[in-house]
């Protein structure tokens, strides 16, 4: 990728209303972002297309949404009281904070000076429930979505009737205090993420681990993620979370260098029973068939929603000229594309505005769709190429005279002609084929 694909997309998501700096009428606030009108939806869509894939796609798995303050007891059972940290050091002289394991030498980056010992920072924020600050009334916001669906397995094994293998999955937002936050969304302190909890059967956990590995990767690639951007990057002995039979990263090229996308956890039963001797709760499975009582392993795909979208956007981004003029198009995979389709009228008179948004009107009850009659017809399909609009739908002098309209491609730029009554039908198909 060039060496400013990064800074490009970040351009364009804010001139376009993707990604806005939060806070920014007060100078902002260190890694926090909101999402516009554009970015919303396409995060919507990346949400809902996970939540087909691992949910309403499987007749294995259901959803939930927990709370996002937990029992306190909750990060005692997880470890993440105790051990979810990261190494600190300050620099005497500047006082700017790095992540130990970052810094190659003794010596601040910034400014040279010395730096301090380590010493290791928790990532949770804490806060109080209650009006007493104190103590007995602390509580923290969510790390990850996980803890919730280990608490609730007794829950939904006695309301769902699901027999193993099955899933849980939750969508939500977690909160990290990082020491160094950055790279646009990449690493905020605030974000969402995807997370499926697969309970198996001890024995049966390798076959599923290799299963959700294979469907995860598959699941970028038919997005429109090129498959050369992609890797999967085993963890060492050495990085292996201490609950953790194994674990893959599925890593994007992205411009910064390779990074993670998503998690595959093999967490084996470690989860569960901790919860179960921290609450005093049985949390085991009991097999009726084999008449046999266990606790379940846990396979974990846990992917960040922010982290995917940026993926998505910075594969898809493109720069070619045609016809001797710069066009910028945002390639995005038709299901995730924020606008399904605009509809323009060729001209501001003979009553083209009306029919125009007579169809507009029709289609965005199946669709996201926009409406745009500003300019020349050329400025209006690169407005919309460059937000990843995959369709345009010109009404013209013939849409007049015959009920034809003319249906432009996105990326190939090709143009056909149909019947203004078979849009519906010829949009559904070539969204869902694509």
């Amino acid at each position: 990728m060039p060496a400013d694909a990064m800074e490009k997309v970040v351009n364009l998501c804010k001139r376009r209303g993707f990604v806005f700096p939060g806070s920014e009428i007060y100078g902002g606030l260190g890694a926090s972002l909101d999402y516009g009108p554009l970015g919303v939806e396409l995060k919507r869509n990346v949400k809902d297309a996970w939540w087909r894939a691992v949910v309403t796609g499987r007749d294995d798995v259901v959803g939930l949404d927990c709370a996002v303050i937990m029992h306190p007891r909750v990060w005692e059972a997880s470890g993440h009281i105790a051990g979810f940290t990261d190494p600190l050091v300050d620099c005497k002289k500047c006082k700017q904070r790095f992540r130990a394991d970052q810094i190659q030498t003794t010596v601040c980056p910034e400014c040279g000076g010395e730096l301090t010992e380590a010493r290791q920072f928790n990532l949770m924020f804490k806060t109080f429930v209650g009006p007493m600050e104190d103590t007995a009334h602390v509580a923290y916001l969510r790390p990850e979505t996980a803890q919730g669906m280990f608490v609730n397995f007794k829950n939904v094994v006695e309301t769902a009737r699901l027999k193993l293998p099955f899933g849980i999955a939750q969508t939500g937002r977690s909160f990290r205090n990082e020491i160094t936050p950055g790279n646009f969304l990449f690493r905020t302190r605030e974000f969402e993420q995807m997370e499926l909890e697969f309970f198996v059967r001890p024995g049966d956990d390798d076959r599923w681990f290799d299963h959700w590995r294979e469907e995860r990767m598959r699941w970028y690639v038919e997005l429109g993620i090129r498959a050369e951007n992609l890797r999967e990057r085993p963890h060492g002995a050495d990085e292996l979370a201490h609950y953790a039979k194994g674990c893959v990263d599925i890593e994007y090229r992205f411009p910064f260098g390779w990074s993670e996308l998503e998690g595959i956890a093999n967490r084996t039963d470690f989860d569960l029973k901790r919860h179960a001797e921290f609450s005093g709760r049985d949390l085991s499975y009991f097999d009726e068939e084999k008449r046999e009582r266990f606790l379940p392993f846990v396979i974990e795909p846990a992917a960040g929603v922010d982290r995917s979208l940026l993926a998505f956007l910075v594969d898809a981004f493109d720069e070619e000229v045609v016809e001797g003029e710069a066009r910028i198009v945002l390639r995005l995979h038709p299901r995730l594309a924020p606008y399904k389709a605009a509809v323009y009228p060729l001209l501001r008179k003979e009553g083209q505005p009306e029919r125009a948004r007579s169809i507009y009107d029709a289609l965005r009850r199946h669709f996201a769709a926009d409406y745009d009659q500003a300019g020349s017809i050329g400025r209006r399909y690169r407005r919309q190429d460059e937000v990843g609009t995959p369709f345009g739908i010109t009404v013209d002098h013939e849409t007049m005279r015959d009920g034809t309209v003319t249906l432009r491609e996105r990326d190939s730029m090709r143009q056909v002609r149909l019947p203004e009554d078979r849009l519906i039908d010829e949009l559904r198909t070539r969204i869902g084929n694509a």
